[in-house]
């Protein structure tokens, strides 16, 4: 079964699995230590990055080391991209019409009568 990257980061676990082995790949026992969770646990979230193609696991002699694939998280980079610009233009739109109602004189202060008080 092929995961989908947004599965993959959803999780913190897995974030934080992609954020070490980015640095080096670890083998599986050395991810599994920085957590404080089960050495099945972590071999699940491990299977997951595996699935959608985040981590790539290599054989050394007896070790298997998790080795990064990041390339994959262009998916998420350009799904996000899409909606930055989508927003931005609302949002500078919505800049356009607030400077727009700044410049305009108010109704209160073309109506505001004196009014004495006692």
């Amino acid at each position: 079964m092929r995961r989908d990257v947004f599965q993959a980061i959803a999780d913190p676990t897995r974030r934080a699995i992609i954020s070490m082995i980015a640095q080096q790949p670890l083998n599986l026992n050395g991810v599994a230590e920085q957590f404080h969770q089960s050495r099945p646990a972590i071999s699940k979230h491990i299977k997951i990055l595996t699935e959608c193609g985040l981590v790539v696991i290599r054989q050394h002699g007896r070790e298997r080391y998790c080795e990064p694939r990041l390339s994959k998280l262009n998916e998420v980079s350009d799904w996000v991209e899409q909606y930055r610009k989508f927003w931005e233009a609302k949002f500078d739109a919505l800049d356009d019409y607030l400077t727009e109602l700044q410049s305009k004189p108010s109704l209160k202060t073309k109506t505001k009568k004196h009014v004495k008080r006692k």
